[in-house]
């Protein structure tokens, strides 16, 4: 038993110590690359689960290199970024657990001109003076949307709870049952409203609201109307609604404002291409309503914002609030946005250059041929099939719901691993893949993968397969 116990306490001392590997070769050049504190945790990592593995009946490693490449795999583990770039195979135009809107070429530029200084952001070069940061959007989004005047907060739930906390914290306001949406992560906008201070009186029902619901609600302390857009649901059937027109007379009858929350935000017509029947915000504007708020990130194809468009009396209102200040954007949303919204000056120009137009704009023809240069890339064995398969996407994002997007995707089985393994191997690699899963295949929608990224999910998927 003496013998045993004496056995194992030289198996263990044959392990470096922690001093040792800093010292070495490979320390000193893990000390130059990553912080010291993590380099210390990974060689004591290493160390413990090295102990335990002899403890259990196993050998140590046979040299300290073997030591060494346990300790470097477990630094890049602590010192990886854990928000990571992936490419998105789902088809999922704004994919929210991915992101949502990709940005334009120009909007990544404007960021990174101004994220790398110093900038004008609250200071007015032409005065000499304090200036206001959502002076520099103003001009822009009232050119492209027709409103009067406009402010940007850091959501669009942020901009309906700012604009009802402004317009009727305390006093009630009339919507609709069947706009009582609910939006991603659980907000529903009976809570936002709640949270702003207004006073929820619903009108009509699920399926059916008629002008005179909301005319019969009106009191002394009802102060707004509001509007919902169904953007990410659809009540078929038999249904009505009050268009927007209607509303905004009835708002002029009784002197109360009127609010249309759009939610997506779509600037450009989706609908003369087939793509849903999205209103524009611009069309919106023309109805006289006093408010329209809307993303950033969804249709618009911008950074996550909350846009708020309407009539100069309400904006001023809104940036008067003191919750202004608290919702505001910081400078790098502000230069995405802006260099964004400069792209809509030219419809044209908007369609090619911002991903999310590009993509659901995208012709299948195109698309198809992305995923044969796909397969093409991926090396198939004898125990592997992969094929290019008519599929359909989708915008996601709560935008455009029920409208399918003719696509191409690549198909993939194996004899040897299952669709499921497929999958994790691509989620968990590097770069990171998000594919789906579809009559027990391995689903890559070449909508949402980009022509830059082919080659290195090829690699990917051919490394898995082989």
């Amino acid at each position: 038993m003496e013998e045993a116990g004496k056995d194992f306490r030289s198996l263990l001392m044959r392990l470096p110590a922690v001093d040792e590997l800093l010292k070495s070769a490979e320390g000193r050049l893990w000390l130059s690359l990553y912080p010291r504190r993590y380099v210390l945790m990974a060689i004591r990592e290493r160390l413990e689960a090295l102990r335990l593995e002899i403890r259990g009946g196993g050998q140590p490693p046979r040299d300290q290199a073997a030591v060494a490449s346990g300790v470097e795999a477990l630094i890049k583990k602590y010192t990886a970024p854990s928000l990571r770039g992936v490419i998105n195979a789902t088809g999922v135009v704004l994919h929210t657990n991915l992101g949502r809107a990709p940005l334009a070429r120009a909007a990544l530029e404007n960021v990174a001109g101004i994220a790398k200084g110093y900038s004008n952001l609250e200071y007015d070069l032409a005065k000499g003076k304090r200036g206001k940061r959502h002076s520099h959007l103003r001009r822009l989004i009232t050119d492209i949307t027709g409103a009067r005047d406009a402010t940007v907060v850091n959501n669009n739930a942020a901009a309906v709870m700012l604009a009802l906390s402004t317009l009727a914290g305390g006093r009630q306001v009339i919507v609709s049952r069947g706009e009582l949406v609910e939006i991603g992560g659980s907000f529903r906008i009976p809570d936002v409203m709640a949270q702003s201070g207004a006073v929820l009186v619903e009108v009509g029902t699920t399926n059916k609201t008629h002008l005179r619901d909301y005319e019969r609600a009106i009191g002394p302390d009802t102060a707004l109307i509001l509007k919902v857009h169904q953007s990410n649901y659809r009540i078929t059937g038999f249904t009505s609604d009050v268009p927007i027109e209607e509303l905004v007379a009835l708002g002029a009858k009784h002197r109360l404002p009127v609010m249309y929350d759009l939610g997506s935000g779509c600037l450009y017509d989706l609908r003369p291409h087939g793509v849903g029947a999205e209103p524009v915000v611009s069309e919106v504007v023309k109805t006289g309503v006093d408010l329209v708020t809307f993303s950033g990130d969804k249709l618009l194809g911008g950074p996550q914002a909350g846009i708020a468009a309407g009539s100069e009396e309400v904006i001023s209102k809104m940036n008067a609030n003191p919750l202004a200040r608290a919702l505001r954007i910081d400078k790098m949303t502000l230069a995405a946005l802006e260099a964004t919204f400069f792209l809509y000056a030219d419809p044209e120009t908007a369609a090619s250059e911002i991903p999310v137009l590009r993509m659901l704009l995208e012709k299948p023809q195109t698309i198809r041929e992305r995923a044969q240069r796909l397969a093409s890339g991926i090396g198939a064995g004898a125990d592997v099939s992969v094929e290019v398969v008519s599929d359909s996407s989708e915008a996601g994002g709560g935008s455009l719901p029920g409208v399918s997007l003719p696509t191409w995707a690549v198909s993939v089985r194996s004899g040897r691993l299952t669709p499921n393994r497929v999958e994790e191997s691509l989620r968990t690699g590097t770069p990171p893949v998000i594919a789906r899963i579809k009559a027990d295949a391995l689903l890559l929608d070449a909508r949402t993968v980009g022509d830059e990224e082919v080659p290195a999910l090829a690699a990917r998927l051919s490394g898995i397969l082989a």
